[in-house]
């Protein structure tokens, strides 16, 4: 079987690449190999990237069970979090591009046969995906995972979110600097992206939806040892797909960006998830629009709320069964295309049939919705005649009408 690689290292001709591969340390053997390409965000700086050389070493050893070279490369990444409030927050959507066009170009450059890309916060999600696009290759991805909530003083769970209202509390005198102090040490308990269905958490839900990232990838928290279980598999899925010729896009098409925008409508996504979602479309010629996203929040019941439109948390919705769980009850209602395929080598009607029933609590079912359409909504209007979006899954029913100022940004 012939491999995108050998256009980089077989032959005579070649010679000079291999000797640069051996000076790498890779023997004969192994640059006979598929080579694959593992792309991790590891970092010391952002939450949820603490642990991804722990992934990025389950991969490789999933690659290797499976008969591949794994070959580590590194990106960037911006803490939407700790870039907030600040001069920072200039440069985390500009990150978006740089991370897409940073692994096209070193995936393509070497002339890798296959990718395993490791994000996990914010614009590194759809960065990678958006490249993973454009680069058609196979591919899986693997997250990180979301963050434990932590407890705050009355053992009540809180995140980071908890932190930033707070801020808001001593600013309006309603909360003293102690008690902003003591929340500061409690709400961000471990590594992993932060506990609430943010922007990161939501994007590695999606990547379950869409079928690239096997069950489990959005839920499954970071210091949980199930995923580092998950990352050799990973490894081991992505030389399958090698075999058997299924690329990104295979996996990335109309019916899986459109499975992805169904289960953003019923739990409620990170209103970001809009504005990724569409890029990575577009990168894998499946556009979308503003219009597209009203049609599915219209016919799409919100099933659930995390926080910071409860105080639910990704491990609750983890221990109910996750995404698949999510997808078997929208199933039940036929909002999901059941015959679009994933990178486990099951349909995701298929997945969606092995979770557990919901238990009507964390993942309400469609009798008992929360509302009957979407968690986000799309705007239209005066002060934003091309589109706006609001996460209206958060939004208390008393604040839907207001007559007053609008100070527009």
């Amino acid at each position: 079987m012939a491999h995108v690689s050998d256009r980089m290292k077989a032959g005579p001709s070649k010679a000079p690449h291999r000797s640069l591969l051996k000076a790498d340390g890779l023997t004969d053997e192994q640059i006979a190999r598929p080579f694959v390409a593992i792309i991790n965000s590891a970092n010391e700086i952002i939450p949820g990237h603490l642990m991804l050389d722990r992934i990025a070493e389950g991969v490789k050893t999933g690659v290797l069970m499976a008969g591949g070279t794994p070959l580590e490369i590194s990106t960037i990444g911006v803490c939407d979090g700790i870039a907030m409030n600040h001069a920072g927050m200039r440069y985390s959507l500009a990150s978006r591009e740089t991370i897409a066009d940073s692994v096209e170009i070193a995936v393509s450059a070497h002339a890798f046969d296959a990718v395993v890309m490791i994000p996990n916060c914010d614009k590194v999600i759809p960065g990678m995906l958006m490249a993973a696009a454009r680069l058609d290759l196979p591919t899986v991805v693997i997250s990180g995972g979301p963050m434990l909530a932590g407890r705050g003083p009355k053992g009540e769970p809180v995140d980071l979110d908890t932190v930033f209202t707070a801020v808001g509390k001593v600013n309006a005198g309603v909360m003293s600097e102690e008690e902003l102090c003591i929340l500061e040490e409690q709400a961000c308990p471990t590594c992993g992206s932060c506990a609430g269905l943010f922007t990161a958490n939501s994007m590695n839900c999606l990547i379950e939806a869409i079928g690239i990232g096997l069950p489990g990838n959005g839920t499954v928290p970071a210091v949980y040892s199930e995923r580092i279980r998950m990352a050799k598999h990973a490894g081991m899925h992505v030389m399958r797909l090698l075999e058997e010729g299924v690329t990104a896009r295979d996996i990335i098409n109309a019916a899986s960006i459109r499975n992805a925008m169904t289960l953003d409508m019923a739990f409620g996504g990170s209103s970001n998830t809009v504005l990724h979602l569409t890029a990575i479309a577009h990168e894998a010629n499946a556009d979308i629009t503003l219009d597209d996203w009203a049609a599915v929040s219209a016919k799409t019941p919100n099933l659930v709320r995390i926080s910071p439109a409860s105080d639910l948390h990704m491990e609750d919705l983890d221990h109910v069964g996750g995404i698949p769980a999510i997808m078997r009850e929208l199933d039940r209602a036929g909002l999901i295309d059941r015959s679009a395929p994933t990178v486990n080598g099951k349909t995701i009607g298929e997945i969606a049939d092995g979770a557990p029933a919901t238990n009507g609590r964390v993942i309400r079912r469609l009798e008992d919705a929360h509302y009957a359409e979407g968690g986000l909504r799309v705007l239209r209007g005066n002060l934003a005649p091309d589109g706006a979006v609001v996460k209206q899954s958060a939004v208390p029913q008393n604040m839907r009408v207001l007559t007053g100022p609008a100070r527009v940004f």
